[in-house]
């Protein structure tokens, strides 16, 4: 059975990490290498320094191609950041011809139509992803291609980015001698790792809690209606460790690495409060814990507040799915349902075969993800590939082709 090699890259604020695999002929994936490296010349998603963010790429992709055994020479790259921005925008097309039927043209034509959105000279296009699509006024119409009418409408959710960011970040890919197949925003390519389709189906709320940012993408009826990115994250929870009990930020990420966890070490009957030393100090696990739970109360309630309708039960019946680094925290999932009163899980991505049980960590969301965003997306059967563009490819890559 012949099978297709894939490569993802997740260029994150903390770490960098490149999957190597291959897909066969029903969809199939086996992981065949894993490539993970400290991110350096990186804040909040974006290139601060070329070197180095170049350097930690080409470190997380030798050690992907050392275990593979075999060269990357195509990747599909997620992209987050706060330069990301976007917007539900609606399109409409006549049908003229005389047989009124519905053709892919016309998916095409109608796409291009809806995407004529005002952005800023910045920013450019990153994704035009048709939520849904009516037929004479018919709503619901998942592929109308083969349908007869008189007028065709979508409704499209478009995701802008800006262009020099996203510049930087292919400059350093390619400069490593990568070409990038497609760009992914980030929660979208988690989404694919985490979510199941009741969930996307009835509705749901998805948190990727990284380094320096929280990727929120709601979901509904099998389609994504919002998409934004929150500037709080890992770094703040440690920052806050950091100055709160007086230590080296290096020293904070450590003890939370290792005992954080939102929920007081002690219990009330008897009032037990378990220390620990960080070189000369002794420091409380029950102050460590007072302080995330604050941060993470704050994260929380941010998260909560990004959804488009404030009937929570009847819009996101299946509740929240909190996934990435920040997810790993002990009792978050717990406080998280106790503040919103909603369904809360932790999302770990699918099982894949292979070599793939460093990914199985809510950490590696994203960059699963990004392998089986290549399958949803490449799929002739699938709702994106629908939409008229060919595997979905970024409108602003081919702006850099």
């Amino acid at each position: 059975m012949k099978r297709t090699k894939v490569s993802a890259i997740d260029v994150g604020t903390t770490k960098v990490c490149t999957v190597m695999g291959d897909i066969d002929e029903k969809n199939n994936v086996r992981i065949l290498g894993v490539g993970i490296a400290p991110s350096l010349g990186l804040t909040k998603g974006m290139v601060v320094n070329l070197n180095e963010a170049r350097e930690s790429i080409r470190d997380s992709v030798r050690r992907a191609e050392r275990t593979a055994g075999y060269k990357v020479e195509s990747a599909y790259v997620g992209v987050t950041g706060r330069h990301i921005s976007s917007v539900n925008n609606r399109g409409a097309i006549a049908i003229s011809r005389n047989d009124k039927l519905v053709r892919p043209e016309d998916l095409k034509r109608v796409l291009e139509v809806a995407r004529s959105v005002e952005v800023p000279n910045d920013q450019k296009v990153l994704h035009v992803i048709p939520r849904a699509y009516s037929v004479d006024g018919q709503d619901g119409v998942k592929n109308p291609v083969g349908m007869h009418g008189f007028r065709l409408d979508v409704e499209t959710h478009i995701i802008t980015a800006a262009v020099t960011s996203i510049q930087n970040l292919t400059k350093c890919i390619r400069s490593i001698g990568i070409e990038i197949e497609d760009l992914v925003l980030e929660p979208l390519a988690s989404a694919e790792a985490v979510l199941a389709p009741e969930e996307r189906l009835d509705g749901v709320l998805l948190a990727d809690i990284g380094g320096s940012a929280t990727d929120i993408a709601v979901f509904k009826d099998n389609a994504i209606c919002h998409t934004s990115i929150l500037p709080v994250g890992g770094y703040q929870i440690t920052r806050d460790i950091s100055i709160g009990l007086g230590i080296t930020y290096e020293a904070a990420e450590d003890i939370k690495k290792k005992y954080g966890n939102v929920t007081p070490m002690g219990n009330a009957e008897t009032t037990e409060d378990r220390t620990i030393n960080v070189g000369q100090q002794t420091i409380s696990l029950n102050d460590l814990s007072e302080i995330i739970r604050a941060r993470v109360d704050e994260l929380i309630r941010l998260i909560v507040m990004e959804l488009p309708q404030k009937d929570y039960a009847h819009f996101i019946p299946s509740g929240l799915v909190i996934t990435g680094g920040g997810a790993n925290l002990g009792g978050m999932v717990d406080m998280a349902r106790e503040i919103t009163r909603f369904p809360v899980r932790l999302g770990i991505p699918v099982n894949l075969p292979g070599v793939s049980d460093a990914l199985c960590d809510p950490a590696y969301a994203t960059s699963v993800g990004l392998l089986l965003w290549r399958i949803r997306n490449n799929n002739a059967q699938s709702p994106h590939a629908k939409g008229g563009f060919r595997g979905m490819v970024s409108p602003l890559l081919r702006l850099f082709r």
